[in-house]
């Protein structure tokens, strides 16, 4: 009679054989064998070893990272995924992202990606990622089956997730090649709000429409210029977004912008880009918000009423932030006298109307010990210049709220990078806010120096003629070095379409609406 086995010895060996397919996996992926892992895998399966979720998604990853695949490939795939299921394994975000890839690979590819992407959700409880729906996007753009590549992009949007500039270009792309006008300035619109500057693939993809025939062939007459340029005010300046404006082919040059705002390429000068109305709103609300969770609710509520009583300043000041200006030397402490100077200062910029000086009391106690600072800083009190922020609050919340309901600018040199402002930031709001309305200051030889936000804002920007800038490449250290894409119509064209018939794209009429009134005429599709 044999040896009884030790039931320790027989886990020990066990756990040997799913190390060694571990390893064997991780040389396999290294060496980018496909054929290997999959071969590691079956033949430790038929010892008795019972694969992890891991050993799946590594060869699953390894066979989706290729640049091409065999179809019998591209079967042992789907077979391994059937299989991951078939020992109750829950795919991941990974797993299904990898399965879409490879399903790309066949000739219906395309809508077997979608299709995973679809019911992951509802199946495994699983939100895809961004990543997840570029396979199916890109292979239906690239076959220009564009209908199936909105439906990819409302499902996207149905899930929260919204397109980088990558997948906002593609979409373009193929709204320009198959002729698809309304469709190309829905996502020209897209890319203005999510891109501040384009890379050279979405480049391509802008200048191939507007030197394209069809492009020419869409527009409108007859707009309300005042109308449009009411809109234009009310959403920051940088956009219209009611449709093609003027008709006729566009000219299309590459250029620069003069530090003053005017392109040099068309005359037309740029603007300094803020938050719409509603973005404004919605960006205070989210201040307020957090301010209310974080502050003592009483505090800020009670800032947020006298700020409603005191309505109309122009520059709001963080005292902190100025006061404690290059004073860290042995002597140095909070300095009235900077504080002073950016008041007085902001006072001239603004035809004498006083700045909002928000100072936490902690501060005040301590400077309020002097007599002569007391005596100034109760004289900014009484005239509405002053507000000092309660024990045990962050006046980071006052003086940023402030701003936004007050539409003012924001001396300070704060970088806003710390937490607070890592909430902000995660919103689209902050940055185009922050570049607007932060004044930085210094003090060269002891005299003070604003410097107030630039001319011009380096966005895409559409204007109430119609035309379009789109600002090319990454940041620039120097702005008046930036090329830029500038589109516009002839100005004989969009004076002859004053008074001509309507041309245009194939909605009746544009449905952007000011007071109640239609702001420009029908359009047709021009044959």
């Amino acid at each position: 009679m044999g040896t009884p086995q030790n039931p320790k010895s027989k886990k020990a060996k066990n756990g040997t054989k799913e190390g060694n397919l571990t390893h064997a996996l991780v040389t396999c992926t290294k060496s980018g064998d496909v054929s290997a892992a999959i071969s590691a895998l079956n033949a430790a399966i038929s010892t008795g070893v019972r694969p992890s979720a891991n050993n799946f998604n590594s060869i699953l990853h390894l066979l989706s990272s290729q640049a091409s695949l065999d179809p019998t490939l591209v079967d042992s795939a789907f077979n391994l995924f059937d299989q991951m299921l078939s020992y109750n394994i829950t795919p991941s975000e990974s797993t299904i992202t990898s399965m879409a890839r490879i399903a790309c690979h066949k000739s219906d590819g395309g809508d077997l990606s979608f299709g995973l992407v679809k019911s992951m959700n509802d199946k495994y409880g699983i939100k895809p990622r961004l990543r997840t729906y570029t396979p199916c996007l890109s292979f239906f753009c690239e076959r220009l089956q564009a209908e199936k590549a909105y439906e990819v992009e409302e499902h996207m949007g149905t899930m929260g997730i919204s397109p980088e500039e990558s997948e906002i270009s593609k979409l373009l792309e193929v709204s320009s090649k198959t002729g698809n006008g309304d469709k190309v300035y829905v996502y020209m619109q897209m890319l203005r709000n999510h891109v501040a500057t384009v890379g050279y693939a979405t480049l391509e993809a802008i200048e191939g429409w507007f030197r394209s025939e069809k492009a020419s062939q869409v527009g409108c007459v007859n707009w309300e210029e005042e109308s449009v340029r009411e809109v234009i005010l009310k959403n920051g300046g940088g956009y219209f977004g009611g449709g093609w404006l003027g008709t006729g082919e566009w000219e299309v040059k590459k250029g620069r912008i003069g530090i003053d705002g005017v392109c040099e390429g068309c005359g037309e000068k740029l603007r300094g880009v803020d938050l719409g109305e509603l973005e404004r709103q919605g960006f205070m609300e989210k201040v307020a918000g957090f301010a209310i969770e974080r502050e003592t609710k009483a505090n800020f509520s009670n800032f947020q009423k006298w700020l409603e009583s005191h309505p109309g300043y122009e520059f709001i000041i963080d005292a902190a932030n100025v006061g404690l200006y290059q004073q860290n030397f042995a002597d140095g402490g909070f300095s009235l006298s900077q504080l002073d100077a950016v008041v007085r200062e902001a006072k001239e910029v603004c035809n004498g109307k006083w700045p909002l000086v928000v100072l936490h009391n902690r501060r005040m106690a301590a400077l309020s010990e002097n007599p002569s600072n007391r005596t100034l800083l109760e004289h900014w009190k009484s005239l509405g210049a002053l507000y000092t922020t309660p024990s045990g609050s962050n006046d980071d919340w006052y003086w940023i709220y402030a701003t936004i309901s007050q539409k003012a600018l924001l001396v300070t040199n704060d970088e806003m990078r710390d937490h607070i402002f890592e909430l902000l930031g995660s919103s689209s709001f902050f940055p185009t806010w922050k570049e607007r309305h932060q004044v930085k200051y210094t003090f060269k030889k002891g005299k003070l120096v604003l410097v107030m936000p630039p001319t011009y804002s380096s966005v895409i920007q559409e204007s109430e003629n119609g035309s379009w800038h789109v600002p090319i490449g990454d940041k620039c250290e120097d702005e008046r070095k930036r090329t830029w894409l500038c589109i516009s119509r002839s100005i004989s064209n969009n004076v002859s379409n004053r008074t001509n018939a309507v041309d245009g794209i194939d909605e009746d009429k544009i449905n952007i609406e000011q007071n109640g009134a239609s702001l420009i005429g029908k359009r047709k599709e021009r044959s």
